[in-house]
């Protein structure tokens, strides 16, 4: 069996895609927009992937935030900050800050493609428990862009599968048939069913 390769490019965190939006930020202000994307993706996982307990998503996560806890509270400070700054009123402030978070959970909706979602974010976050510490948003920069890819759906690479190209049903008309439920064809024609199988890579797109 072969899963599709869905590694991409380092990214800062203001690529269309990545993380969301932050208007203004600056580099220390992406960083964190795209840790706490991070965090919040594998929070996802920890929650969506305990059908299969060897994934480990819920330890590593758990793990994550003993192992990155300062990386992740100052990262979580930076974007405060930054709200706190684009908006100047407190309370606007923090309503953005929480807009923020409830957007980036939600762009990690995984019910099409659950198993690539869980696969990958297994691995980033065995690899971010082996990250020393301060280094976890290195490896947000390094693997956001293959999480982002993991929502699109792929199947098995290595072996093709069949299916069939259209889907339809015979003729029923009582005509067509004889009382052995024998198909007619003096009568109906030719019995053009089942039709044909083609073969095709269920993850081609």
């Amino acid at each position: 069996m072969k899963s599709k390769d869905l590694s991409g490019q380092v990214v800062r965190g203001d690529e269309p895609g990545v993380a969301q939006p932050l208007p203004g930020a600056t580099e220390k202000e992406l960083t964190a927009g795209l840790t706490w994307t991070l965090r919040a993706a594998l929070n996802v996982a920890a929650l969506q992937c305990q059908f299969e307990p060897t994934l480990l998503t819920v330890d590593n996560y758990n793990a994550i935030l003993t192992d990155h806890r300062a990386e992740l509270k100052d990262s979580y400070d930076t974007l405060t900050k930054y709200f706190q700054r684009m908006n100047k009123a407190p309370k606007a402030g923090q309503s953005a800050l929480d807009q923020f978070g409830t957007r980036t959970y939600s762009s990690f909706n995984a019910v099409a493609s659950q198993y690539n979602f869980c696969q990958i974010s297994s691995e980033i976050g065995r690899g971010a428990l082996y990250a020393p510490r301060g280094g976890f948003s290195t490896i947000a920069r390094e693997r956001m862009r293959q999480l982002r890819n993991s929502l699109v759906p792929w199947g098995e690479q290595q072996f093709p599968r069949y299916v069939r190209s259209e889907w339809r049903v015979p003729r029923l008309d009582k005509v067509c048939w004889s009382g052995k439920g024998e198909w007619q064809t003096r009568k109906c024609g030719p019995l053009d069913f089942p039709p044909p199988l083609a073969s095709v890579n269920m993850a081609q797109r």
